[in-house]
Formats: C-alpha cells, sequence, structure tokens
C-alpha cells in the first residue's frame, strides 16, 4: 500500500505536466516583418508565405502590421508575434533580450548589379554622381540611414565607415536623419533631400529591377564587409510542434514559394542557426555605436 501511494506520489505532478502537443493550443499564428518596404508592399510579397503556412497549420496566419524596426523586435519578445522576418542586427538585439528566440530560415539572393549571387548582402553608402563621387566629398554633408535597428541601414556603417574615416559618421556628416526604411532613404536620395545614403544592396537592386533607377544613377562610395542574409525567426513562446511544421512548409515547400522568392530577387530558402550572425554580435559587442 506504502508503495503504491509512493509511486501516486511521483506520477501526480507529472501527470499534471502538460505535453509539447498540449502547450501547441493556440488558434492562429501572428507574423511580423521590419519594414522595409511600404507595408502594402510587404502583404503583397508575403502572401504566398501566409497561404503555405496557412494551409500546413491549419490555422489562421495574419501579418501584424510594423511601424519600425524596434516595434517589430518588441513584438517577438513579448511574444506578441510567433514569427518575425527580421533584418540581421534587430535579430541579435531581439536575441539578446531573449535567447530563446530563434533563427531556422533565410533567403539565397540573386546576382544583381550591386549584389553578389549568395546567402550575403552589403551596406552601401550611395549618392547621385552629380554630388559626389568620392567619400571625402560627403564630409559635412547630409546623410541618410533608415532605422536605429537596421543593420546596414545603422548598425553596421555606424561601426564600419566610422572605423574607415576614424570618426563617428555622425560627426563626419553635417546632419544624419533616419528615413525609416531602406526605400525612404534611396528616394530621400533621388529627390535630393539627402546628399547620401546608406542603403542594402539588395534594395539597390530592387530599384534597379524595377526601373526607378539606372546602372550609372548612383555612385557607390563605399561597401561594408559581406552581411549573412535576413532571417526568418521563431519567438521564445512557439511551441516545438509549430516549430516543425513552420521549418518544414519553408524549407521543403519552396515550389509554393516563387512568386515571393521573385518578389526578393531570391532563388531559394535555406537553414540558418544563430552561428550564421555570430560574427555580427561580436562586432555590435565590441564597437561602441553612436547614434
Amino acid at each position: 500500500m506504502r508503495l503504491m501511494m509512493w509511486i501516486a506520489a511521483v506520477l501526480a505532478p507529472l501527470m499534471l505536466t502538460p505535453t509539447v502537443n498540449a502547450q501547441c493550443t493556440q488558434q492562429s499564428l501572428r507574423m511580423a516583418v521590419v519594414p522595409k518596404k511600404s507595408m502594402d508592399e510587404l502583404l503583397s510579397d508575403l502572401q504566398p508565405l501566409v497561404e503555405l503556412l496557412g494551409t500546413k497549420l491549419g490555422m489562421p496566419v495574419e501579418i501584424v502590421p510594423s511601424s519600425s524596426y524596434e516595434s517589430v523586435v518588441d513584438a517577438v519578445v513579448s511574444g506578441g508575434v510567433d514569427i518575425a522576418w527580421l533584418g540581421p542586427a534587430s535579430y541579435l538585439l531581439a536575441y539578446q533580450r531573449d535567447p530563446r528566440i530563434q533563427p531556422f530560415a533565410s533567403l539565397t539572393i540573386n546576382h544583381g548589379y550591386f549584389t553578389p549571387a549568395g546567402h550575403h548582402y552589403q551596406a552601401l553608402l550611395v549618392a547621385r554622381r552629380e554630388v559626389a563621387t568620392d567619400i571625402e566629398a560627403l564630409r559635412n554633408k547630409k546623410v541618410a540611414l533608415s532605422d536605429p535597428a537596421s543593420t546596414s541601414g545603422s548598425v553596421v556603417p555606424n561601426a564600419e565607415f566610422s572605423a574607415l574615416v576614424q570618426q563617428p559618421l555622425t560627426r563626419f556628416f553635417g546632419s544624419v536623419v533616419y528615413s525609416g526604411s531602406h526605400a525612404k532613404s534611396l528616394d530621400a536620395v533621388l529627390d535630393g533631400k539627402v546628399d547620401a545614403a546608406f542603403v542594402a544592396s539588395v534594395q539597390a537592386d530592387a530599384y534597379l529591377n524595377s526601373g526607378q533607377i539606372g546602372r550609372d544613377t548612383l555612385h557607390v562610395l563605399w561597401r561594408s564587409a559581406p552581411i549573412y542574409y535576413d532571417p526568418m525567426v521563431f519567438s521564445g513562446t512557439l511551441c516545438p510542434k509549430l516549430k516543425k511544421t513552420i521549418r518544414e512548409a519553408v524549407l521543403n515547400h519552396q515550389e509554393k514559394l516563387a512568386s515571393f522568392l521573385a518578389s526578393q530577387q531570391a532563388s531559394g530558402i535555406v537553414p540558418v542557426s544563430h552561428a550564421e550572425y555570430a560574427p555580427l554580435l561580436r562586432m555590435m559587442q565590441s564597437v561602441p555605436v553612436e547614434q
């Protein structure tokens, strides 16, 4: 009798502990994306991904509108969204707040005029050719960054470009403004509202491919070291069963994502882990970034 009572006492807490499957009780999936483009463009680009995940998960998938990189980081850290498509630096900002946040996929980028084919892109400093043909010509001029949490639009330029000119870029340039997105930064250069801008090479290729610029419109005055491309990440609160289904859907059914890939000038989706972004984290931790 005592043995039976002891077994019952040991098993009782285990019986009350929910299984992994039992924890997956949510009825919808929420996704956020850093605002590199307008929200209307992002919603259109992501529709094939939304439909694929909805089918595989058997639940509605909602894109949560985001006004800034910071708002997406806050959402994935708080568990307000289940998955997010972040920039490398914004992922690392989220990871430092919650190490359970996990990257699981990224894109393979097509060869472009500004971007080499593969898994990496670069931060560029661009200006109209009639404005500047070398870096020194931009000293004390007005430059656009995209967002404080943008990898190629702020974090890497603040570190690498500042090291090149041996002073914070905020001192090298006469005025520094944050546009809110790479597209807005490029528009500001084209409209003459700023003299130059730090932008992602893939966004410059997108403008070239859409006919918004020609090959001779912009002069590239500086390139960063290669940066591993943007990760899709799981929130720390998403249950393992859903993570497994999402990962398999994204990696194993890419034929259903052809128009999504085309919209991103990408040829495929590859698995990633934290290891791909660790070098950038070390840079962020070792180099003071002056905003």
